[in-house]
């Protein structure tokens, strides 16, 4: 297997390598049927139920790939059943992309498929006895346990169960022993770098130097390697409390469970004692061998300390208050390292990952903060709607595309690419949906519900949701996160479903205490606002007189970019170069009636000649409308104004695709309809 570290942080030919990654094997089957996420609200189901669309493509469709047996080290792995991904242009399913996508949505879609992803990063040492695979990403193997044991809740697989337990306690008692990201007794805290950042660009200095001159990987640096940082030593006490909880449902004997709960409750008071900041607020990113802090804030580290109970009460409501998010999310690190800058932000430093936005949106949820969790979604849902699905990193800024900067020496800056189609930024969406929304949480005995359901986004359901032997239609109404009446089969009930259920059920729940929003700060109350994540001036909406092209919902591979000038608003769109490329834009009017009016595009052309693209109304192709060449530079832009366009309802919508017999191959900028 290629070892993770490569993964991220390779030379810079990695960038062309992964682009055109090969899968092997062949197409694993979808399940018989799907969930799928209908609102009542059409701007909700917009923005939210496409996006729930797309993760599910990106999980079942795209990044579910056919068994190989060069991946089934363990033994466990069932050759009727393929595996997740890591993404595009990762081909393998590597531990940590493994155990999150499992985690966050694998192993409640798909039970077969989570179970033989998660046996896929499993493998034997010497004696037969397994443990998770030992590869460069050892850090934070032990994610794995969380996941394990999460599967084994949302299934019931008690087989499973037995084999996950001899996994976690192999692979903690390697951990605890290594030379190399292994414990420090000192601290009492486990040492080698953070969860998530296995890249120097996540690390100020020191323990990084102003140049990058070691390694662009993080654990080759040894201020990294012998250094302890949050969100590690948090999935080390997650994975002790979850050995011990395997160890209780197994029936071992007392004293197994027992040693395990007294190692996470002194893991935990490590981690307050030595990472908690009481004048930030926060809990700090890191400590360096030499007992030097970092006074950093680490978006996957203050996830999990809400997420796993690290943090009490009381500074679980300091993160919330003091915690700093980007315009588009919760950033990796932040702030800026003094070798980066907004405009050319590191790779793991002040940028967006999809992943640490669904944990905190999750961790969000948890905390019954409506309107952040509200904010978090809605931002992941915008950038995967503007760029043709779910992108691996985003500029945290504008939203654009964006892989992040590597220092490669004294002056050099290598801009890294952001792969598509990335695994764990759909799943990322998927839990928001599942764990935050709805509010789905798992125990030995049963499903319960804890809906969080924000003003504005209107009644929602979900339907053929599988939970074991059940298929469930679960509907929500009102606004809220109070529980006010629940119904199962049309009967009062409470708030969950037994494990032992079986057959289809509708389960209604009944919000109330939603907090008066205005999330787009338009001056528009969010139950009354069309469009609630979007400022605008035409009942709450924006106007349709000036659309940028940045926030229309892009398919086909069309994407935010920023590499050339003259454009208005925060980028503009690429990628309507290919057949099957679109771009569609909601037309907000205050009249249902049908009406014609004149539609303006800011484009640019540089090719030779006029290029083609076909105008759709509501779906419906109306014709093909031709744009002239503008100049010889991609720097400038025209417009091109047509006639005669008929509308009807309060939100129809137009779409620019690259259809066959069109030409493509332009940039735009803006649309205007009056």
């Amino acid at each position: 297997m290629v070892h993770e570290i490569r993964r991220r942080f390779g030379a810079a030919v990695l960038v062309v390598a992964t682009a055109c990654g090969v899968l092997t094997g062949p197409a694993a089957a979808a399940p018989a049927a799907l969930p799928s996420l209908e609102f009542a609200n059409p701007g909700s189901q917009a923005l939210y139920g496409a996006a729930y669309d797309a993760a599910l493509d990106n999980l079942v469709r795209t990044n579910t790939i056919g068994y190989d047996p060069k991946y089934d080290k363990s033994g466990l792995l069932d050759p009727s059943v393929g595996f997740v991904r890591a993404g595009g242009g990762y081909a393998q399913p590597w531990t940590r992309d493994a155990s999150v996508n499992s985690w966050n949505a694998t192993s409640l879609l798909d039970p077969a498929l989570a179970r033989n992803t998660l046996w896929a990063v499993v493998d034997k040492d010497g004696g037969g006895a397994l443990r998770v695979q030992q590869d460069d990403q050892q850090w934070d193997q032990v994610v794995w346990a969380t996941a394990a044991w999460h599967h084994f809740l949302v299934t019931g697989d008690r087989a499973f169960l037995e084999n996950a337990y001899a996994t976690t306690k192999n692979t903690l008692a390697i951990r605890e022993t290594a030379t190399t990201a292994g414990f420090n007794r000192t601290y009492g805290l486990f040492t080698g770098a953070s969860f998530f950042n296995d890249g120097i660009a996540g690390y100020p200095a020191p323990p990084a130097d102003a140049t990058e001159s070691v390694s662009t990987g993080s654990m080759p640096w040894p201020g990294v390697a012998s250094g302890m940082f949050l969100s590690t030593n948090e999935v080390y006490y997650a994975a002790y409390v979850n050995a011990a909880n395997m160890a209780g449902q197994l029936g071992r004997p007392a004293a197994e469970a027992a040693a395990y709960r007294t190692k996470a409750t002194a893991l935990k008071n490590a981690i307050n004692r030595n990472f908690w900041n009481p004048e930030t607020g926060l809990y700090d990113y890191q400590l360096l061998v030499d007992g030097t802090r970092g006074a950093y804030q680490e978006g996957t580290g203050l996830a999990f300390a809400l997420l796993f109970g690290v943090a009490n009460p009381a500074q679980a409501r300091s993160i919330v208050a003091n915690a700093r998010e980007m315009a588009w999310g919760m950033p990796d690190t932040y702030p800026n390292w003094a070798r980066y800058s907004d405009a050319q932000p590191g790779r793991h430093n002040a940028i967006v990952w999809p992943l640490v936005q669904g944990l905190w949106a999750k961790a969000l949820a948890g905390q019954g903060e409506q309107n952040g969790f509200a904010a978090e979604t809605a931002r992941l849902a915008k950038l995967a709607g503007s760029n043709s699905g779910y992108w691996e990193i985003y500029n945290g800024g504008t939203g654009v595309v964006d892989g992040g900067y590597q220092r490669l020496g004294d002056t050099v800056k290598f801009h890294w690419g952001s792969e598509p189609d990335q695994t764990w930024s759909a799943t990322a969406f998927l839990d928001m949906i599942h764990s935050g929304l709805f509010g789905l949480r798992f125990t030995a005995r049963g499903l319960s519900f804890a809906p969080t359901l924000p003003s504005g986004w209107g009644d929602v359901t979900l339907r053929h949701l599988r939970y074991r032997a059940a298929d469930l239609t679960v509907t929500l109404r009102g606004a809220g996160t109070v529980i006010r009446s629940v119904t199962l089969d049309g009967r009062p009930a409470a708030a969950g479903i037994p494990a032992t259920l079986g057959g289809a059920h509708t389960v209604e729940i009944t919000l109330t205490g939603a907090p008066a929003g205005d999330r787009d700060g338009d001056g528009v109350p969010d139950a009354q606002d069309r469009c609630a994540d979007t400022a605008g001036t035409v009942a709450g909406c924006p106007d349709p007189a000036h659309l940028e092209a940045e926030d229309a919902h892009n398919t086909g591979g069309v994407k935010t970019n920023v590499n050339h000038t003259g454009y208005s608003g925060r980028a503009f769109l690429d990628g309507l170069w290919a057949e099957g490329a679109a771009s569609a834009f909601t037309i907000h009017r205050t009249t249902t009636a049908p009406s014609t009016g004149t539609l303006t595009v800011r484009y640019a052309n540089a090719n030779g000649d006029a290029r083609t693209m076909t105008l759709s109304v509501d779906g419906h192709p109306l014709r093909q409308l031709s744009f002239p060449k503008v100049s010889d530079s991609w720097d400038d832009w025209g417009t091109a104004t047509f006639g005669d366009i008929p509308l009807t309802g309060q939100d129809p919508v137009l779409t620019l695709s690259y259809a066959p017999g069109d030409t493509g191959r332009i940039n735009l900028d803006w649309l205007g309809y009056r």
